[in-house]
Order: C-alpha cells, then sequence, then structure tokens
C-alpha cells in the first residue's frame, strides 16, 4: 500500500522543479504574446460558440504558471516568490480582461452563446474541478516523466475562458455576467494554489528560510480562510442550481402527464423560474381551454410538487404574430428562439389553406366547411407518425364516388401522397 499511495517515486529532484516553476512565472517576452494570442483564440471560440476553439485556446494558456508559483511559495514560505507570482497574476489577469473586453466591444456579434453562459454561474462542482485538477497538475509537475496529465489539466480547470467571460460582461454592460465569470475564475486561481499548496507540504519541499510557527499558522489561518470565503457561496450556489433543475423536471412531468401524453401538441413552451410566482407559459396547436379547465390544471400542480407555480396557456390569436414581430424586430434571443421553434411547429401541423374552401365548394356545391391539417399519431411506437386529415361538413353524405373524388383533389391541392377523409356530424 505504501508503494502504490507513495508519491515520492518517480518524484523529479526538488531544486529543478523550482527552477522550471519560477521560471514559469514570468509574463515577459514570448509569455506575454502566447498569453495575449491565447484570450485572442479563447475570446473567437466563446464568440462563434465553438467549443474545439475554446479548448484549444486552454491548452496554449500558460495562466497556470503564477498560480502553481503562488502554491509552492506558500508551501515553502518564500514570500519574494508569492509576492512576484501574485503580481504577475494580477498582471496577465489584467492583461485577459483587456485584450477579451476590447475584442468583443468591436466585435459584431454580441449574443451570449452556451460557451459563455456555461462560464457565468459557478457552484460547488467547480470548487471539487478545480481542487481536484489543480492536485493533477502539481503532482504531474513534480515528476521526472510528465506524462500526459498537463493537457487534461489545463482543459478541466479551464482557466481563460471565464477570464475572456468577464471581459464579455464589461463590453456589453452585463455585470452580472462578469460578477459571475469572475467568481468562477477566483475559485480556479485559489483552489489550484490551495492543491499545490497541499502538495508541497506533502513531498516535504524545504522552507525557503527560516520561518517561526508564528507565522506558518499565519499562512494556515489565511488559507482556510480564502477557502471558505470560496466554498460558502459556492454551495449556496450549488443548492440554488439543484433546486432549479428539480423544479425544471418536475414542470417536465407535469406537462408530460397532463398534456403530451394525451395528444395535445405543444407549439410554445417557456418557464420562468426566478419570478413569484414562478410561472409556466403554453400554447397549443389546436386545443382550446375554458377558464375553469385552466383553473383546475392549476390545482394539479401542486400535484406534481409545484407549489407557488401559475400556469399560464396561451391562446390569442395575435401571440404568433407578436412572435414573428419580435424575431424581426430582434427584441431579445430567447424570442427570437421561440419564434424559430413555433415556426417550424407551424410548418410541421398545418398546411396552406388559403382559398381551400372556396375551390373546393367551386367542385362540391354541397360542402358547407372544410378544414386540413397535419395530425400527430401517437402509438407505442419510438416515434410519432403524421398524417393529414381534412375534415368536411355537407348538406348530406356525399356518396362514396364523390367522397374518394375530394379525396383525390385535396391530395393534388395539398401536395400530399395520402390523406383521411372525414365527414363532422
Amino acid at each position: 500500500m505504501n508503494k502504490l499511495f507513495n508519491l515520492h517515486n518517480g518524484e523529479e529532484n526538488k531544486e529543478k522543479v523550482l527552477e522550471n516553476v519560477k521560471n514559469s512565472i514570468s509574463f515577459s517576452g514570448s509569455n506575454f504574446w502566447i498569453l495575449a494570442c491565447a484570450i485572442m483564440v479563447a475570446s473567437v471560440g466563446l464568440n462563434v460558440n465553438s467549443t474545439a476553439v475554446v479548448i484549444g485556446a486552454m491548452l496554449i494558456s500558460p495562466l497556470m504558471g503564477p498560480i502553481v508559483g503562488a502554491g509552492f511559495a506558500l508551501g515553502i514560505y518564500d514570500f519574494t516568490l508569492l509576492r512576484k507570482s501574485l503580481k504577475n497574476l494580477l498582471i496577465s489577469t489584467l492583461v485577459g480582461l483587456i485584450v477579451s473586453f476590447l475584442y468583443f466591444l468591436i466585435s459584431p456579434f454580441k449574443e451570449a452563446q452556451s460557451e459563455i453562459l456555461a462560464r457565468t454561474a459557478p457552484n460547488i462542482y467547480d470548487v471539487l474541478i478545480a481542487f481536484f485538477g489543480g492536485l493533477v497538475g502539481v503532482i504531474a509537475v513534480t515528476r521526472v516523466e510528465k506524462g500526459n496529465p498537463i493537457p487534461g489539466v489545463a482543459i478541466a480547470t479551464a482557466l481563460m475562458p471565464p477570464l475572456c467571460t468577464a471581459g464579455y460582461g464589461l463590453a456589453t454592460g452585463n455585470f452580472g455576467y462578469f460578477a459571475g465569470a469572475m467568481f468562477l475564475y477566483t475559485i480556479n486561481c485559489v483552489f489550484i494554489c490551495i492543491a499545490t499548496f497541499i502538495i508541497v507540504k506533502y513531498l516535504n519541499y524545504p522552507a525557503a528560510g527560516l520561518v517561526d510557527n508564528k507565522k506558518a499558522s499565519s499562512v494556515r489561518n489565511w488559507i482556510t480562510a480564502i477557502t471558505l470565503l470560496m466554498i460558502i457561496p459556492s454551495v449556496y450556489f450549488a443548492y440554488r442550481f439543484i433546486q432549479q433543475q428539480r423544479f425544471y423536471d418536475k414542470v417536465s412531468q407535469f406537462i408530460t402527464t397532463e398534456f403530451e401524453d394525451k395528444g395535445n401538441a405543444i407549439v410554445y413552451r417557456k418557464t420562468f423560474y426566478s419570478t413569484d410566482p414562478r410561472r409556466v407559459e403554453l400554447a397549443f396547436l389546436t386545443r382550446r381551454f375554458t377558464a375553469d379547465q385552466i383553473a383546475e390544471e392549476n390545482k394539479k400542480m401542486a400535484d406534481f410538487g409545484l407549489e407557488n407555480t401559475k400556469l399560464i396557456i396561451r391562446q390569442d390569436s395575435a401571440f404568433l404574430a407578436k412572435a414573428n414581430k419580435i424575431q424581426n424586430n430582434e427584441a431579445g434571443n430567447d424570442a427570437a428562439k421561440i419564434a424559430a421553434e413555433l415556426n417550424a411547429k407551424i410548418d410541421r401541423y398545418t398546411f396552406n389553406t388559403e382559398n381551400l374552401y372556396s375551390e373546393a365548394k367551386a367542385i362540391f356545391p354541397d360542402l358547407k366547411s372544410l378544414s386540413a391539417a397535419k395530425q400527430e399519431i401517437l402509438s407505442d411506437a419510438d416515434s410519432a407518425a403524421v398524417i393529414p386529415v381534412a375534415i368536411y361538413e355537407s348538406e348530406k353524405e356525399l356518396p362514396e364516388a364523390e367522397k374518394q373524388k375530394l379525396r383525390k383533389w385535396l391530395q393534388v391541392r395539398l401536395k400530399v401522397d395520402t390523406l383521411e377523409l372525414y365527414m363532422r356530424n
């Protein structure tokens, strides 16, 4: 067991490790250019929502150097090295903010993509990633054979993307994004540093000079205080994140059970978690609800654990036109996406029926009404089938030959291969 867990096996000479760490701290010459280029690459990757580009920026970023240097400095009580590490980390952070701010300021694309949004709400899981990623990184630094962990650590701890996201927040005036991204960046820096401190102490690196117990105790107290300062809000954010996900799961279960499993086609769906009361808005393709039915559905929400939540069913005819107007006037990214999804579902379930009845009436004078749509057929199969359906109303039931004639005419008129024809009673 000692051999299995012994970190001294394969350990690099301590003096050589310290020399490498000190050399990686400075941000001048090539390191400065590499940092600036990495920031630009990360900013472009976040802007165009390219995960591959963002990962590439993580791999070429030299930001780990001063953070690991600070951890080593704390571990060996070298306060000169600590000041130098923190100074260079501050410089690199400012450079990152300035370059990303300027990029997003002049970029014509200001939309917050998923790669940006993922760096604005840190929680306790990010603490765990930073800490254990930092452990792997410093263990690899102290080995003779560095192996493959270093690139993985650079990707996992992700220092560059949150820093560039903070620059995006500044450039767009969204200080909520700025604060969230800077908190994530701080979490990564602090816990990589703490992980480094722990490994340095475990491997018994010699102190840089004589250190009294009071100074050593002060270092430990500061580390403990900073750790708590990072962990407490992270736990709170993680709790909120879990509660929010549970709420969304309950909403999905409610909608599936009460509407989708009963064959109702939903063309609009939006959930508002942060409002009081929370809201779930739905719009249906064909079904219409009375006020009593909506009130009854609201009562059922409590059975699914959705207390303090209001169900709103949008049935106004102007809603679709409003959604399209919002999309055309770029009044919001979410509204544009909703309108696009809405239009796609309308295309899936409806026909262009302009002048359909008047044309059919000229051929079949007995018709009183005619409607056509695409109906989704639900079954035990994995996928639902959508078939064209036409419903007519006439003075008297059409003879079979007339029905076949009407069906064939509708197939040609609606450009479909098959069609189900029914008479409304």
